[in-house]
């Protein structure tokens, strides 16, 4: 009978330090500092989380949290501007975007990951395909636009003038009733309370001058430089972007991309329908592995 008790200790033991959290910071070429968050299976094949405007990796807590997951090896980093990553207060430091794939390297090279999967949602769209323009993808199993932002242009985003304005403006109140307004825009179903609280105050730490700089932000076509598996993952009632022309976009720049629509889902698929994103992500990431 104790024998039985100390399998199950040592089976709770190692569940407990397989979705141990790890955190640290790593420092871009230009000295900002990006915090870093992984979970999962240490050993396991590698999946790269990047999250939208305004957010952070509290955005990815559906697939960190999901036990179908932890076989991987789940990393997360806050880009900069955003969570606990630094925000300088040089314009510069957000409008030039090899930067921010320079962020993205310099998290790759300090994790070690070996072929992983990249995941991009909304603005971590424009993080991957100017870190493919850069770096190629070389070291990579696989490319996943969540919603991405293929580019940045008029005819691929949905129009919200007065948002954005909002939340570039100087007036505390103009801005936070406008962050508050995108985050809402994100969702066709709306998150739980708390969680929406949780990302809402989220949003609000974002630095105003990255919030300000960011629609005019530097963006390469990375995208016909992916030999790897890419996959185009959005939500059929997007209405920040414009789903068929992205799509349209993607494949004239790369046809082999793989696309999946998912029609419920508003901006953000993984959380809205969390338990589908993360099936499709496995199943996405061991069929690489078994090529």
């Amino acid at each position: 009978m104790r024998g039985i008790w100390v399998v199950v200790l040592l089976m709770g033991l190692s569940s407990m330090a397989m979705g141990a959290e790890k955190n640290y910071t790593v420092k871009a070429p230009d000295g900002v500092e990006i915090a870093v968050q992984e979970s999962g299976d240490p050993a396991g094949l590698a999946i790269v989380f990047i999250h939208g405007l305004l957010g952070s990796h509290l955005n990815w807590d559906m697939q960190v949290g999901s036990a179908n997951l932890q076989k991987y090896r789940l990393i997360t980093y806050d880009l900069r501007g955003h969570g606990l990553s630094g925000k300088p207060d040089d314009a510069e430091a957000y409008h030039d975007g090899r930067r921010w794939a320079d962020d993205l390297s310099a998290v790759l090279k300090e994790t070690g990951a070996k072929n992983p999967v990249l995941v991009g949602w909304s603005l971590g769209g424009v993080v991957l395909s100017n870190y493919l323009a850069a770096y190629g993808d070389d070291g990579l199993g696989g490319i996943v636009y969540v919603d991405g932002v293929i580019e940045l242009n008029a005819a691929l985003i949905t129009s919200h003038p007065d948002v954005y304005a909002g939340m570039a403006s100087d007036d505390l109140t103009v801005h936070l009733d406008a962050v508050r307004t995108f985050l809402g825009l994100c969702f066709e179903t709306k998150p739980d309370t708390a969680t929406f609280e949780r990302l809402l105050s989220n949003a609000a730490m974002a630095s105003w001058i990255m919030t300000r700089t960011v629609p005019s932000m530097t963006v390469s076509a990375g995208l016909p430089k992916a030999r790897v598996p890419v996959l185009l993952l959005y939500g059929g009632k997007d209405v920040l972007v414009n789903v068929e022309p992205s799509i349209a976009r993607a494949r004239e720049l790369n046809p082999a991309v793989q696309t999946k629509i998912y029609p419920k889902s508003g901006h953000a698929p993984f959380l809205e329908e969390a338990q589908r994103f993360n099936g499709d992500l496995a199943k996405f990431r061991d069929a690489i592995a078994s090529e």
